[in-house]
């Protein structure tokens, strides 16, 4: 018997992004240089936010949180990607693999609801600078934060939870990188109706409402930066704002391509593409959106090189 009452399965085996030896080298070395890159940017962003009294305001506390949790589930999954690549036969146990997929929902979760914070954040700073004061106080920044991390922490006991349930019998590989949860679907030996509309409404509900809440909150803003009068000023305001719209759509589109289609359409091929996305370009692309092109961050971090030097 497995570490679980309802398995046979002890230890399961992850397949990788590809299985074709001419492909695995140069995925290596591409994967390896985006993981130094999203650690490097993260990590930099944290240390510069905590170490620099300035910054600390609403938009910025939002952005160690989001730091934080892409360095997070980026380095849960890429290293785990990279080992796929040079070893012949990756192995992870039972429980570790539960353990893995908690932690993986937990942090996609609640990225989704500190992006959704953060547009709430823009859209106050922007539409009603007047109240920002009182809007984004730091309890009101608090208990966004807070909730976040709660809605994430009970969403992703659901979606273990539901896994946990299902037994599986015979076959242990998982054609995936990591434990997701829809390639241990397909490995079960019962029924995985109740998980498929488990996913449907709660991994739903976790990407259209902040989906639904952060392009609402886009329009607004886009709304108040065409009545802008300074064309230098408008162009700056409406350049950020697409890159913010950007890194958002790739991380809820390609979440949305992997959780919310129908089971039988595409392949799990294409859902190991489209999770890419979601894992490990979003939380490369995010310091360089919302860091290295905003002045504040440049001011800080010349700042902290000039203490250093001292």
């Amino acid at each position: 018997m497995g570490p679980a009452n309802n398995t046979l399965v002890t230890e399961f085996i992850l397949v990788g992004l590809t299985d074709q030896p001419n492909l695995q080298i140069p995925l290596f070395f591409l994967f390896l240089l985006m993981y130094m890159v999203t650690s490097l940017g993260n990590s930099g962003l944290i240390i510069l936010i905590v170490l620099n009294a300035h910054l600390h305001t609403p938009m910025y506390f939002f952005l160690f949180n989001l730091a934080f949790i892409d360095l997070c589930y980026s380095s849960m999954v890429t290293p785990k990607m990279l080992m796929n690549f040079i070893l012949s036969k990756n192995v992870i146990s039972y429980m570790g693999c539960m353990t893995e997929l908690y932690f993986f929902c937990f942090f996609i979760i609640s990225e989704s609801y500190v992006l959704m914070s953060m547009a709430y954040d823009c859209y106050v700073a922007i539409c009603n600078p007047l109240l920002y004061n009182t809007a984004m106080s730091p309890k009101v920044c608090s208990y966004l934060i807070v909730g976040s991390y709660l809605i994430a922490f009970s969403d992703a006991m659901i979606h273990t939870g539901c896994v946990l349930r299902l037994t599986f019998c015979d076959g242990n590989t998982i054609n995936h990188y990591s434990c997701d949860v829809l390639p241990l679907l397909q490995l079960s030996c019962t029924s995985t109706y109740v998980n498929e509309v488990e996913i449907f409404l709660v991994g739903g509900k976790d990407i259209t409402v902040p989906t639904l809440i952060i392009f609402t909150s886009h329009g607004f803003i886009l709304s108040s930066i065409f009545k802008i009068r300074s064309t230098e000023g408008r162009s700056q305001a409406f350049n950020t704002c697409s890159s913010h719209i950007i890194a958002v759509s790739l991380f809820f589109g390609s979440g949305a391509f992997m959780y919310l289609k129908p089971s039988s359409a595409g392949s799990m091929d294409e859902g190991k593409i489209s999770s890419v996305f979601y894992t490990i370009v979003v939380p490369m692309m995010n310091p360089l959106i919302y860091s290295l092109r905003n002045k504040d961050v440049k001011v800080a971090l010349k700042q902290t090189i000039s203490m250093r030097k001292f």
